[in-house]
């Protein structure tokens, strides 16, 4: 069997896992994963022979199906003719995380393997990552960071024992205000969510919950909305170039800073030069 990789997201800034779209051609292959691999068929109906952990099976995938083989797990993999695959390696760190983030004792959790599966949620997030990866204007480290934690907190949620919850604490008054100075700070830059939770000393996962406790918006959703809002303070007060604006304001292009001001405030910048004029 031979592999052709079309998209992957290697050199993205993606935090504990990675992706990839490819081509498989007809034959057989065995692999051991040191990650946690979770796989969905974005192709046509193939044929498929699939053996872990001494479960076989042997059925029709179509788009949609899933596989889960955890860490230190290996799979044997035969298919009739030429498929396509969504391939996730999520990093037991970040499984870890997550587990953090629920109140559980991470040292407790581990996944089970899951050969055929269908999943709604699972398979959402995975065609979201997949569209990240083929669109030419994806939303960044940041959005992507954050699809990998809701993957990963949900395959230990659903797929994996329960340990004792443990209580989180919420982010101080003087945590919140350096990060929000920190963001509008460096809204130039691409923003992560680890780099971002460093800046208060906590793990990425548990930082993204305390932050929706506290913001009522995820991480992702304020940092767009501060955008948005800097976007705006430019084009009222500064004889810039749209492009120019986009580009102070971190966005990833013209036309993705247009649609995320649509969105949120309900107009485009060019109208709102115009109006203002």
């Amino acid at each position: 069997m031979q592999f052709s990789v079309l998209r992957e997201s290697r050199g993205r800034f993606w935090s504990g896992f990675q992706a990839r779209i490819y081509e498989a051609t007809a034959g057989y292959d065995e692999t051991l994963f040191v990650n946690h691999n979770i796989s969905m068929h974005v192709g046509a109906p193939v044929l498929v022979t699939t053996r872990c952990d001494g479960s076989v099976m042997h059925r029709l995938q179509v788009p949609g199906d899933l596989k889960i083989v955890p860490s230190g797990f290996s799979r044997v993999w035969e298919i009739e003719r030429p498929t396509l695959k969504l391939s996730i390696l999520v990093s037991p760190a970040l499984v870890r995380t997550a587990a953090e983030r629920m109140g559980l004792d991470p040292a407790r959790v581990a996944l089970a393997p899951q050969i055929q599966l269908r999943d709604p949620q699972i398979e959402h997030i995975c065609w979201a990552i997949k569209n990240e990866l083929e669109t030419d204007q994806p939303l960044g480290a940041l959005y992507a960071d954050s699809l990998g934690l809701a993957l990963a907190a949900h395959l230990v949620r659903r797929y994996a024992p329960r340990s004792s919850p443990r209580v989180a604490t919420g982010l101080s008054k003087r945590q919140l205000r350096r990060i929000i100075d920190y963001i509008r700070d460096n809204l130039a830059n691409q923003l992560t969510l680890a780099e971002l939770a460093d800046v208060v000393n906590v793990s990425p996962s548990h930082f993204n919950l305390l932050f929706r406790q506290a913001i009522g918006l995820s991480v992702h959703q304020y940092v767009i909305r501060t955008r948005v809002e800097f976007a705006i303070h430019l084009l009222l007060n500064e004889k810039l170039a749209l492009s120019e604006v986009a580009l102070r304001a971190g966005f990833a292009s013209q036309s993705h800073m247009a649609t995320c001001m649509n969105r949120i405030a309900g107009v485009t910048p060019g109208a709102l030069r115009r109006n203002a004029t």
